[in-house]
């Protein structure tokens, strides 16, 4: 159950997480607090054993509840995502698809996101392996759509990770489209989009606090 037919076979239901209709995310999000209770009851079981056994993991028992907790986490998001080792390619591993999911949930709609699913340290590691090159085409795709919804909202926490995205899948889509948001009447849109398509321009600069606020004190006010 670890390829591609494994990670449907257990998290396809969350797409309707990011669906238009509210009652799709409604259902999609009663099944994710029903797999959320799951993975506690399977957490307390396991910990409870622990207990009783005082932490011996060779007692009967023991490892089978661990491997039922960890079963029971693989069919909730984000905690399904945590599985990947830091030795695994994201650009292979199947769980990529659920990874992408995960970010366009929160861009699409972050509140439902906030108060369902927050992980920043999970978001940031996210951004972080997905800014390298060679990505598949609808991989690529995808990650262009995010960077292009990330830049026109008010900045939330973590989406510095974005221009290392941006960097990476740099092509003239990408820029036009920034371009276009760096125009628009939205002035997060004009600063954000203007700020990652000068650091386009500019690869050599470090996507750094300093370096942001120099350019904002010498490109633009601040937004409205």
């Amino acid at each position: 159950m670890a390829g591609a037919s494994g990670w449907d076979a257990r998290l396809g239901w969350a797409h309707g997480l990011i669906a238009d209709e509210r009652a799709r995310r409604e259902a999609a999000l009663a099944r994710l607090a029903e797999e959320r209770a799951r993975d506690q009851a399977a957490g307390d079981r396991f910990n409870a054993l622990l207990r009783e056994t005082r932490s011996n993991y060779a007692a009967p028992g023991v490892r089978e509840a661990f491997a039922g907790w960890q079963a029971a986490k693989a069919r909730v998001l984000p905690d399904a995502l945590w599985s990947r080792s830091r030795a695994d390619d994201i650009r292979h591993w199947p769980g990529l698809p659920y990874a992408l999911l995960y970010l366009e949930w929160e861009a699409r709609h972050p509140r439902e996101w906030t108060r369902h699913a927050k992980k920043w340290g999970t978001k940031e590691r996210l951004l972080r392996d997905l800014a390298v090159p060679e990505h598949a085409t609808p991989v690529r795709a995808k990650l262009t759509d995010l960077v292009e919804l990330a830049v026109q909202r008010p900045y939330r926490c973590k989406d510095r990770g974005y221009v290392g995205v941006a960097r990476a899948v740099d092509s003239a889509d990408l820029r036009d489209r920034l371009t276009a948001a760096a125009r628009t009447a939205n002035p997060w849109a004009r600063r954000q989009a203007g700020y990652v398509r000068w650091l386009l321009d500019h690869p050599g600069l470090p996507n750094t606090r300093h370096v942001w606020r120099r350019w904002n004190d010498t490109e633009h006010d601040a937004p409205d």
